[in-house]
This record gives C-alpha cells, sequence and structure tokens, in this order.
C-alpha cells in the first residue's frame, strides 16, 4: 500500500455517482411484474399501501385474474367487473378471505413463535392492525410489531396501583389502574382523569370504544367515562353481583357478563339494564365478545361452557360445554360469522363453529421428540415450536401441562392467533393453509 498524505489520514473514499434504486423509481410496468408474481392475500395489502399502488393494481385487473385462478366458475361475473361492481369484487375477496381464515384454523399447519415480553406474568393482550398491546403482571404494558416482533412501544405504570384492564386505538392507550382511568397517548404523554370524576368502587374489567370507556365494577354497575370530556356520563345499574366482563357494540349497546351468569344489555345513554339474556345455569361468565355482523353473543362460563344469543331475538341458539374447567377469553376475526377462538385454564386453544358451537379443532403444543428441538432459539431470542391438533375423544389430563400452559388471554388475527399464558413469555399461532 502507497503512502498517505500527511497527518496519517487516508483519503477518503469517492461516493459512487450512481444514484441508489428504489421502490419510488419502479415505471408501473415493473411494479406490475413484481405483484404479479404474489399471492392474494400478499397483493390485497399491497393496495393499502398507497393511492398509487392502489391504482396500477385496479388497472392491470391483477386481484380480478387471480380470483379468477381461484374460482373458475365465477367467470362471467367477474370479467364484467367495472367501477359500479367494484364493491361486489371487494365483498367477493373478503368473502374468500373468510374462507382462508376458517380452513387455516381448522386444518392448516400450525407453528408457534414464542418470546419473552415481560419480567413478570402477562395475562391480557389486544390485538389491532397487526399490533399487539400486552400488560397486566409488570407495571408497563408494552405494544409489539407482529411482523417483527419487536417492542415498538412502551408504557409504564407509574405508582403503586395495579394495571387491571387496557384496550388501545391509533391514537391512545386507555387502562384501568387501581380505582382510576388513565390514558397515554402514543407519543408517550401520559394523563390522569381528575380524582372528582375518575374514581370509582372497584373496577374488575373495561372497554373503550371512542369516545366512551365502560368500566365494570364489583358493585354491579358500568360506569361510563367520555374521554374528551373526562368526566362519569352515565352509572347503569347492570347487575346484582360483580360484573366480571364487558363488550361494546357499534351501535351503543353495552353487554356485561356478571358473577351469577347472568347477561346483561343496556344502551349508553340508559340509566338501567333493557334486556337480559337467560341460560340453562348460574355458572359465572367469565368472558364474552359480540358479533356485530351476525349479532350474535358468546360468552364462556366458569364450568367451560360456551353459549351464543341472537341479539335481535334475545333468544339462545346453542350451548356447548368444551372444556371441564374456566373458559378465560373467546374472540373472532373482526368480519368473520364462522369461527370462535376459545381458550381457557386447560391451556388447549379451541376453534368453533359460531353457527353450532362445534368444536371444529383443538390445539396444543406438539409435545418434543427431542431434548435439542425443544428449545429452538433464534439470534433474537424467538421461540419456535410446532402445534398439534388433538384428536377426537383425547383425554386432556393425559397431556403434560408443560404443552398446554393456562390460556389467559387471546386475540384473533387473520390466520393467527395471539395467547398470553400469565407468564413472561407471549405466543403467537400461525395457521398455514
Amino acid at each position: 500500500m502507497g503512502p498517505t498524505p500527511s497527518g496519517g489520514r487516508s483519503p477518503p473514499r469517492k461516493r459512487s455517482s450512481k444514484p441508489r434504486t428504489t421502490i419510488e423509481s419502479l415505471d408501473r410496468d415493473n411494479l406490475c411484474i413484481i405483484f404479479s408474481s404474489l399471492g392474494l392475500f400478499d397483493l390485497v395489502r399491497c393496495t393499502v399501501v398507497c393511492k398509487s399502488w392502489n391504482a396500477i393494481i385496479n388497472r392491470c385487473k391483477l386481484l380480478q385474474i387471480l380470483y379468477l385462478k381461484l374460482q373458475r366458475d365465477s367467470f362471467e361475473y367477474i370479467s364484467n367487473t367495472s367501477g359500479s361492481s367494484r364493491q361486489s369484487m371487494q365483498m367477493l375477496l373478503e368473502e374468500l378471505a373468510m374462507k382462508h381464515h376458517r380452513f387455516a384454523l381448522e386444518k392448516g399447519r400450525i407453528d408457534i413463535d414464542q418470546w419473552k415480553g415481560h419480567s413478570l406474568g402477562v395475562d391480557q393482550c389486544r390485538m389491532k392492525r397487526g399490533l399487539i398491546l400486552t400488560g397486566v403482571g409488570d407495571k408497563v404494558m408494552r405494544l409489539w410489531s407482529l411482523e417483527s416482533y419487536k417492542c415498538v412501544e412502551e408504557y409504564p405504570i407509574l405508582g403503586t396501583h395495579p394495571l387491571i384492564d387496557f384496550d388501545f386505538d391509533e391514537s391512545k392507550i386507555v387502562g384501568l389502574v387501581g380505582t382510576r382511568i388513565c390514558i397515554w397517548r402514543r407519543n408517550g404523554a401520559r394523563s390522569i382523569f381528575p380524582s372528582r370524576e375518575g374514581t370509582f368502587s372497584k373496577g374488575l374489567c373495561m372497554r373503550y370504544f371512542d369516545p366512551e370507556a365502560v368500566i365494570g365494577c364489583e358493585d354491579g354497575t358500568a360506569r361510563v367515562f367520555d374521554m374528551y370530556s373526562r368526566k362519569c356520563s352515565r352509572i347503569i345499574r347492570m347487575h346484582a353481583a360483580s360484573i366480571t366482563c364487558l363488550s361494546l357494540s357499534e351501535d351503543q349497546l353495552i353487554i356485561s357478563g356478571s358473577s351469577l351468569g347472568s347477561i346483561t344489555i343496556s344502551g349508553l345513554f340508559s340509566d338501567q339494564q333493557v334486556a337480559t339474556l337467560r341460560s340453562t345455569d348460574s355458572t359465572g361468565i367469565k368472558t364474552l365478545c359480540f358479533n356485530p355482523c351476525s349479532h350474535q353473543v358468546f360468552a364462556g362460563s366458569t364450568a367451560g361452557y360456551v353459549r351464543c344469543w341472537d341479539l335481535r331475538t334475545m333468544k339462545p341458539l346453542w350451548e356447548n360445554r368444551v372444556s371441564p374447567n374456566v373458559i378465560y377469553s373467546l374472540q373472532h376475526l373482526q368480519n368473520d360469522t364462522s369461527t370462535l377462538a376459545v381458550g381457557g385454564i386447560d391451556g388447549v386453544l379451541r376453534i368453533l363453529d359460531q353457527n353450532t358451537g362445534d368444536v371444529l379443532s383443538s390445539c396444543v403444543t406438539a409435545i418434543s421428540t427431542s431434548s435439542s428441538s425443544s428449545k429452538n432459539t433464534t439470534p433474537s431470542e424467538i421461540e419456535r415450536k410446532k402445534g398439534a391438533r388433538l384428536s377426537e375423544g383425547t383425554l386432556i389430563d393425559r397431556i403434560p401441562k408443560s404443552v398446554r400452559p393456562p390460556i389467559t388471554c387471546l386475540a384473533v388475527g387473520m390466520t393467527k392467533v395471539v395467547t398470553t399464558h400469565n407468564s413472561k413469555h407471549i405466543r403467537l399461532w400461525k395457521f398455514n393453509k
């Protein structure tokens, strides 16, 4: 190597004058070639990235072509697609997506990714738009990306009061901390409701639907708080016993379950319950959810029953004891009227038919055949596992508890389910067709 200039420093390297190629520099034809190699669901995701991609995909009719490959018998219908029938195309694609989701949950291969999310037990999770919010146990809530499994935001719980429940949207986190409501902006700023408005008797659960947060209390009342005026706008007498779980509908209904087994319904602007859903016994309601597409209410009990009612007629549709023990959580994918994911103390993730209550599949972590594969940890500290489906009639007690830790909460996404187990870890179940 030749001598260097005075000062001992090497001469600066010349930067290449060749411009970097970015996705924005590709023309329409090249983008069409790239998009044409994608599958249907990846292509649908690309349509919402930006307006230019959406326009290119629509002009090239890539969605129509892919759909035709999957649904040959719909050729005449799709070939006549125009601007006026584009909504019909979207409905068909959504229907196909729901069929894909159900098939994957019922029969697909199961891969499980597990990572350490908290220093103490985490037993609650909420999922929205590819993000998962976890917490309760240690003094922090964490927001995770389900693509990278990285924590993208963190929200500390200050003071000595425990975090009881929480929910979130695009701009904020709403949490029930002790007997107070706290709000964390997604930029990290935190605010607490004024003491004269934000306190109440012991709260056991909370649900948030902008702009109201509803607290289910130990005294059987539901307290409605406005997020913007920071005031309690309504106190509704729902039950004679504690409210154990809540669900809110888009048409301003509060659905609540109690420790005595009853489910009551009220409007956000009513002072008392307006309807009651009856069950065949008085086992406590532990969890519930409402499907606005089918107007059905689903509830899980302390005795392992899952029940369904039609909110239009207030009549029961079906009842099935799917577990010998407590059901802690049940959820369905938004717009899905087919499947329901159920988890509880026995640690089995069950997929139910929403219309009949039949168990379509029962899933646990596969028992490893070798010690080396039981802990296959990647450099990013993601532990990879395989899932297994139980055959009908399998005795749950004979399955080691190490492969079926209690499911304390679950959240459902497209062909995936996130579960928490009152441990330090978070699990993502990926169902592949």
